[in-house]
């Protein structure tokens, strides 16, 4: 029997080096959701920090993975476990370098595209069939290696948008929970 809450994942990469990195997004969507919630993160013993509560009118699992991206898979089963959450009913929130910085796309399924943090999700959970909010970093510049630039503070430019980008994604989660995927798109793909 699964319940009929959502689990929202946000991906990143734990510990205060990584606080601010462009992998963090999907972690920095997630903490904008807790606090819509008014909840804050506590730790699970599914190697996740985790926050209940009620968003767009339904129930609400809001997770962050304490494993590193591209161990991401384990905990997202666990806490899906314990929740009883089936993969149809799943956010996962990510970073992606194929969309211009800020911008979104909503999607469920399909292929992973390069991610280390969605191979593992993938993997796991023996699915592709989660939903997605993919957030924009852009390209790395010149020939900078993606895996270095991932791994980068947000440029001043991007950190002055931020805050107003990560607002929008977190619109754009509460519009795909409580109105449904195509809602979403057509009010938030980019």
């Amino acid at each position: 029997m699964t319940d009929e809450r959502f689990l929202i994942v946000g991906l990143g990469n734990p510990g205060p080096r990584y606080a601010v990195t462009r992998h963090n997004a999907g972690f920095l969507v997630a903490d904008e959701l807790a606090a819509r919630i008014g909840g804050s993160f506590k730790a699970h013993k599914g190697r996740a920090d985790v926050v209940e509560g009620r968003l767009a009118g339904q129930a609400v699992v809001l997770a962050k993975p304490k494993s590193y991206m591209n161990e991401s898979g384990g905990p997202i089963v666990a806490i899906s476990r314990f929740y009883k959450v089936d993969v149809t009913r799943m956010v996962v929130i990510h970073d992606e370098l194929d969309l211009p910085f800020g911008g979104l796309r909503l999607k469920r399924g399909g292929g992973e595209g390069g991610h280390n943090g969605l191979k593992s999700a993938s993997s796991a959970l023996g699915s592709k069939e989660y939903l997605r909010v993919r957030f924009g970093i852009g390209r790395p510049p010149g020939r900078q290696d993606p895996a270095d630039y991932v791994l980068r503070e947000w440029a001043a430019a991007e950190r002055k948008e931020l805050g107003f980008l990560i607002d929008r994604a977190a619109d754009a989660v509460e519009t795909l929970i409580g109105k449904g995927l195509e809602a979403a798109q057509n009010e938030f793909n980019s």
